[in-house]
């Protein structure tokens, strides 16, 4: 297993993993072509320093990804925290580590990059997912809320 930045040809690969589940088959639209907004919000992303797609390789196929967002604070002294969303694992590949090696993978990133934190908010329905982070050592700390700001 490999743990690498994504490049735009991982993109079609990334979306897929994120359109595989029931929530994700709703917020997402994996078809091909791939609709031109994904590679849009991939280019912002390659743009932004600190802001990345990480996924995990097995031989030449992704097989999960999540996307690490360095955020640099004024609160808690300046801390500068990491933020990690879009989380996925191929289904095939769940129970096998994948997620859990990722994750060490992308918090070993943060911590080189000098966060102090790393934080993620997860949908409530996704209670494996929960099991997961705390599993993890992530604690329930705050409850987060959104605004959704529609086209």
């Amino acid at each position: 297993m490999e743990f690498i930045t994504a490049t735009v040809e991982h993109l079609p690969a990334i979306v897929r993993l994120l359109a595989d589940d029931k929530l994700g088959a709703s917020r997402e639209r994996y078809e091909k072509p791939l609709p031109k907004e994904y590679f849009l919000a991939f280019a912002k992303i390659e743009q932004q320093i600190g802001n990345s797609i990480i996924v995990a390789m097995d031989q030449d196929e992704v097989v999960g990804c999540l996307q690490l967002t360095i955020i640099p604070g004024i609160s808690r002294l300046g801390a500068t925290r990491g933020q990690i969303e879009g989380v996925r694992i191929d289904k095939d590949y769940r129970g096998k580590g994948v997620g859990e090696s990722l994750f060490r993978y992308a918090i070993n990133e943060a911590k080189t990059i000098g966060c102090e934190m790393i934080q993620l908010t997860t949908d409530k329905k996704r209670k494996d997912a929960h099991r997961f982070y705390e599993r993890l050592g992530f604690v329930a700390s705050h409850d987060g809320m959104k605004l959704i700001l529609s086209k």
